[in-house]
């Protein structure tokens, strides 16, 4: 269900492609948990786990599963292709640009980009 793994000295819980989506802060609370017994400093989310919704940002799934994250102190990557919602939602790209400019929630391409910016 979830690995962890260290990057650049930070535990990382790695969320696993397969299985259950995450459609509800309840689903998020699951990851948190993991997480929180864990000792991850970060959460790394697969966009295929994400439900829909979540890309739709006047369903407020992603505000409300973001804000559980930062109550727990838990940082998240988001990780994969995200393009076709992009193109859809100007209002997506704001969000998504405004998040990546901070330390608490990023949207990433690849585990890699990941590496990349926990690295320095």
């Amino acid at each position: 269900m979830s690995s962890l793994e260290t990057i650049s000295d930070i535990p990382v819980l790695i969320w696993d492609a397969e299985g259950e989506t995450i459609g509800s802060e309840r689903d998020a609370m699951d990851v948190i948990g993991n997480a929180g017994y864990q000792g991850a400093e970060w959460a790394v989310i697969p966009v295929a786990q994400l439900d829909e919704a979540f890309f739709r940002l006047r369903t407020r799934l992603a505000g409300d599963i973001i804000q559980k994250f930062v109550q727990y102190r838990l940082r998240l990557a988001i990780v994969g292709d995200i393009s076709r919602h992009l193109e859809a939602s100007s209002a997506l790209r704001d969000f998504v640009r405004e998040c990546n400019r901070g330390r608490q929630t990023w949207f990433l391409a690849d585990i890699e980009e990941l590496r990349a910016r926990l690295s320095g």
